[in-house]
């Protein structure tokens, strides 16, 4: 740091915040307004959605994550009730799925942020027995989380 630098900070004519460098972020949420309300939360940043299982299958497979953000219900009869057979379609497909390759994305830091949180449980306990870093956040709480974790 300059001089010039040192004293516009000491007399608080410049910042001393340094800026971030850009990250890479996965989504895995079926919600377009998630998907609006993720790419300006992490504008600069390189962000991919995926809306299925196997899209996000590919994806993780794929490239390297920063972090990983998992929704668990990917389809509409998902909302209403945890009573279906089809978690093979859900957030939780995704969890076993890094549960049984656990080499891969084991850097990210991973948020299930689904408001189902029976659901949010299964997939961080799932997710934890692999090692990984992961925690639950309500949806509402995350502008708060992607803050304190990824500050601009």
């Amino acid at each position: 740091m300059g001089i010039f630098r040192s004293l516009l900070i000491r007399f608080g004519l410049a910042s001393f915040d340094a800026t971030r460098a850009p990250i890479s972020v996965f989504l895995l949420d079926d919600d377009q307004r998630r998907h609006r309300w993720f790419k300006k939360r992490f504008d600069g940043d390189d962000l991919t959605i995926a809306e299925t299982v196997d899209e996000a299958k590919e994806c993780l497979s794929g490239d390297a994550f920063d972090a990983i953000f998992l929704d668990h219900d990917l389809l509409p009869h998902h909302y209403e009730s945890n009573d279906h057979d089809d978690f093979s379609s859900t957030g939780y497909a995704i969890a076993e799925f890094l549960n049984e390759k656990k080499d891969l994305q084991r850097a990210a830091t991973i948020i299930v942020h689904t408001r189902n949180a029976d659901a949010a449980i299964r997939m961080v306990e799932k997710l934890r027995e692999s090692g990984r870093s992961v925690e639950y956040c309500a949806f509402p709480m995350l502008d708060l989380k992607i803050k304190n974790y990824w500050k601009r």
